[in-house]
């Protein structure tokens, strides 16, 4: 977590990488990171909305209902085959309690906190050699860029992600996203 008026980014990771980090994660029997980065890379939810997540919130279910906690805003998430199957197989190697939180702390009376997980992921990137710079923000942007990508650099794909992270504008999006910097990044290449 960042020191307040500090500035920080966090770069996306690609989605084939994702998946195959989730698989050596599961590989190495870290299942609570191997399934928060499909959570967080497949929901698209803020740190703080998915360590409040219980595993009732997704066995067994089409949709994950909850409350943001930034925005007030009630949120039905479509959960994606995917991450079904990621959850169900990481539910039978832990036989977890279906009303405990998905990412309990050691002694399973609360979530883990984001600090926490900054910093695990900050040896789970350097473990598996992956450069970058990552936090929990992460996720949130690996599933924009997917989004994105497999709908053509699509502006309707921008729209749709800028109501999905609630940003005022697209060009609020493309920031976030890192498009812009691309962008511009690209016109110096074009010359």
């Amino acid at each position: 977590m960042a020191l307040k008026g500090q500035k920080t980014k966090s770069d996306f990771l690609e989605w084939d990488k994702m998946k195959t980090l989730v698989l050596k994660l599961e590989r190495d029997e870290d299942y609570k990171f191997a399934l928060l980065i499909s959570c967080g890379c497949y929901l698209g939810l803020r740190i703080s909305d998915l360590l409040q997540l219980k595993w009732s919130d997704l066995l067994n279910s089409e949709f994950c209902e909850l409350t943001e906690k930034k925005t007030k805003k009630h949120r039905k998430v479509t959960i994606n085959p995917e991450l079904k199957e990621i959850v169900e197989r990481i539910a039978n190697e832990l036989n977890p309690d279906k009303d405990s939180y998905l990412f309990a702390n050691r002694f399973g009376t609360q979530p883990i906190s984001v600090q926490y997980v900054n910093s695990k992921l900050k040896q789970i990137f350097e473990k598996y050699n992956i450069k970058g710079q990552y936090s929990s923000h992460f996720m949130r942007k690996s599933l924009g860029r997917q989004v994105w990508t497999k709908n053509n650099y699509s502006e309707q794909a921008l729209i749709l992600l800028s109501q999905l992270f609630n940003h005022s504008n697209i060009q609020t999006t493309k920031i976030y996203l890192g498009i812009r910097d691309e962008e511009i990044s690209n016109l110096y290449l074009s010359v």
